[in-house]
């Protein structure tokens, strides 16, 4: 078990997904507005961790595996595109940071499959400032789906300024990643 415990962590994050959904089609006689926007900050930061965590788990133990390393960024983009289209859906994220963050996660992925068929993955493999983006998406998300003060903090703030930073560093990515496919 022990083995495959990056891989379950992983998979977990993906499980996580339909709960996330599924708490914004409760009835809202049954949960309270603030109760479900809390929950769906637990879900996603709960899912958050276990990308941070499968990874370092998979690495201390020497358990990467090519299935984990390929499913580790579908469940993180899965995940990230899921809370962006709540996120759009409840009036919190504009549809351009969405479109901008999806489509640069589908068209990424496209990039390194063909690269991969090219044998020149290596020259699209994860950078500093793809791991950068993704924290900041992170960290933004949860600020956004709490939607109330945290403290003396205005989390609808916090949480928009950070993703227009995740979007600002979303296509600065984008251009880092053909650049370097380009000179391959």
């Amino acid at each position: 078990m022990f083995k495959n415990l990056p891989n379950t962590l992983t998979w977990s994050r993906i499980c996580l997904i339909p709960i996330l959904i599924g708490i914004f089609y409760l009835p809202e006689e049954s949960i309270d507005l603030g109760k479900r926007d809390f929950l769906a900050t637990i879900i996603f930061l709960v899912a958050a961790s276990t990308d941070w965590l499968d990874g370092y788990i998979a690495r201390k133990f020497d358990l990467i595996s090519s299935f984990g390393a390929f499913l580790d960024p579908v469940a993180d983009k899965l995940m990230v595109s899921t809370a962006l289209v709540i996120l759009v859906w409840l009036g919190r994220v504009d549809v351009i940071v969405a479109a901008v963050i999806i489509g640069r996660e589908v068209g990424i992925s496209a990039l390194r499959e063909w690269m991969a068929l090219a044998g020149e993955s290596v020259h699209v493999s994860v950078s500093i400032l793809g791991k950068i983006k993704t924290t900041v998406q992170m960290i933004a998300i949860p600020f956004l789906f709490y939607n109330d003060y945290l403290l003396t903090i205005d989390t609808q703030v916090i949480g928009n300024i950070l993703i227009w930073i995740a979007t600002a560093l979303t296509i600065w990515s984008m251009f880092y990643y053909l650049h370097k496919a380009r000179i391959s």
